[in-house]
């Protein structure tokens, strides 16, 4: 028997809020240690991020959380998601993605927050 496709699930507003406040304390102390494992499965699924053999192999390599907000930065654009539009399969969780990194971006470097872009009470 076939199981019909449900789609991709969009996290809930809480949990994205839950991700945006983790990466800015890891930032904002310089601690990777505190990178909690639900913001660790976000982030490793993004653009721009090397494949790491598992959670402890992330913290490893972004010791310096330098590196980290570096790499974020470096990589927004290619994790806005523009390719998908209302209508499309799984358009919410992308949506949802995108707007949790422009979040993220927001809170580690406030200074080049643009205008345009959606903050995370506005999603859907």
């Amino acid at each position: 028997m076939t199981v019909p496709y449900k789609g991709l699930e969009p996290k809930t507003k809480a949990t994205m809020v839950r991700i945006v406040n983790n990466v800015a304390k890891v930032i904002k102390t310089g601690n990777i240690e505190l990178l909690s494992k639900q913001a660790y499965n976000y982030l490793y699924l993004c653009s721009g991020f090397i494949a790491h053999y598992n959670w402890a192999g992330f913290k490893d390599y972004y010791a310096d959380t330098a590196t980290l907000k570096a790499d974020i930065l470096a990589h927004e654009e290619s994790n806005k998601w523009r390719n998908f539009r209302p209508g499309d399969k799984d358009y919410e969780y992308y949506l949802n993605k995108a707007l949790i990194y422009s979040a993220i971006v927001n809170a580690i470097d406030p200074d080049e927050w643009p205008k345009h872009r959606e903050p995370i009470g506005e999603c859907a």
